[in-house]
């Protein structure tokens, strides 16, 4: 199922959430919509799944080139999975993942053998084979979160719908589901949109990522492409760390916008002991602070001309060729620079 939106405005009293925005999504696509708080995805969410409507007349969405801009949830074939599972705690397993089956007008309710046949494949599939008989209560964080997809896929949706899937899980057991999860929604090739703020978990596992602020789309493309190559400041800064600088032997601009900036990544400055032989610009700093965390050493410094503040990251055995100490003068190269348009304004 292909889906797209046009001019999808939506307020909140006096608050816009969304900006007119636009996007397509292909069939059979793992799309992650990231953002900050605020930034307007969890009701891009919503609006998609039909549990909010859009302000504007002009807003449209469409599923497979048909508008379901007026058609309720429960019509538009979708699986949505909220951020804090909602399982029923007075039902088991079993019966979570059947609810929605149950619940179907009785002209298209599946027969009590096709529905037990049904969701046992889909214990099976999210994993969970011998636990049918068992509570929410009895299960961990990550089996909820499997039940929970579990009963989002038992209406067999054209669309699935995740929430901050992942949100609420410890950081190994939210990696090692985000990795099933990637695999799992390969084998169905179901068009599947995903919300979260995590950077590394948007950029491990989506085809495409739509990076949102304000209410607006920043920037949609591949991992790779809006990590490497960031269309405005916002996407640099908040996919990673970054370091936003005046240019080599300049004093920060006054009031600091964006146009005046340089921006540059941690592992893509070089540091050298003497300044180099052919003239490529390079800032004299001070190494402030040297952190050793397994392969990997983190170096802050402070800039000699302006005093602004430069983070580096080299390999621990670069940091050990160097001998870098604490203290010490050294000469830094911005191997890939960065100068971006303004942000937004609204």
């Amino acid at each position: 199922m292909a889906i797209e939106v046009r001019q999808l405005t939506k307020t909140f009293g006096r608050y816009a959430a969304l900006h007119g925005v636009n996007l397509k999504i292909e069939t059979g696509e793992l799309i992650a919509l990231l953002g900050p708080s605020g930034s307007g995805k969890t009701t891009l969410l919503r609006l998609i799944a039909g549990l909010e409507f859009a302000d504007d007349s002009n807003s449209e969405i469409l599923f497979d080139d048909k508008s379901v801009g007026d058609t309720p949830v429960g019509k538009r074939g979708v699986g949505f999975m909220f951020q804090n599972y909602a399982l029923f705690r007075h039902l088991t397993v079993f019966e979570n993942i059947a609810f929605g089956l149950r619940v179907r007008p009785r002209k298209t309710r599946p027969s009590e053998e096709n529905i037990r046949v049904r969701v046992n494949e889909l214990l099976h599939l999210v994993q969970l084979g011998d636990l049918g008989k068992r509570y929410p209560a009895q299960l961990s964080g990550g089996q909820r979160q499997r039940v929970a997809l579990a009963r989002a896929l038992a209406i067999d949706p054209s669309v699935l719908l995740l929430d901050e899937p992942f949100g609420a899980l410890d950081a190994k057991v939210r990696k090692d589901l985000r990795r099933w999860l990637r695999e799992l929604q390969r084998r169905l090739k179901l068009t599947t949109v995903f919300v979260t703020h995590d950077q590394e978990e948007a950029l491990e596992i989506a085809d495409r990522v739509v990076v949102m602020s304000t209410g607006r789309i920043e920037q949609v493309g591949t991992p790779l492409e809006v990590y490497d190559r960031p269309a405005t400041p916002f996407v640099m800064e908040f996919l990673g760390d970054v370091n936003r600088l005046s240019a080599p032997g300049g004093r920060p601009p006054a009031g600091g916008t964006d146009a005046d900036a340089t921006y540059v990544r941690p592992h893509d400055i070089g540091i050298e002991r003497q300044p180099r032989r052919d003239g490529t610009p390079e800032m004299e700093a001070v190494v402030r602070v040297l952190f050793v965390r397994g392969a990997v050493a983190k170096v802050e410094m402070e800039r000699i001309d302006n005093g602004e503040r430069v983070e580096a990251q080299i390999s621990r055995a670069r940091s050990e060729e160097l001998s870098l100490r604490e203290g010490e003068t050294v000469f830094v190269e911005l191997l890939k620079p960065r100068h971006l348009p303004p942000d937004y304004s609204i």
